[in-house]
């Protein structure tokens, strides 16, 4: 949370309460989101992940 803060310009708290009002949202339309296995904790990191030849986490779904 404290990441997407950052990438937004706001709180972790702005986005967790965000999170929390739209799950139900996505759960009434179907839609599970699982949790992430992959930890970013710099914008950075996520920079690294999505870099060609990095390696992917494959989807469950």
């Amino acid at each position: 949370m404290d990441l997407l803060g950052q990438l937004f310009n706001t709180t972790a708290m702005t986005v967790s309460r965000a999170a929390k009002d739209v799950r139900p949202l996505l759960a009434a339309q179907g839609v599970r989101v699982f949790a992430s296995t992959a930890r970013f904790r710099t914008p950075d990191d996520i920079a690294r992940f999505l870099a060609p030849g990095s390696i992917k986490i494959k989807s469950t779904c």
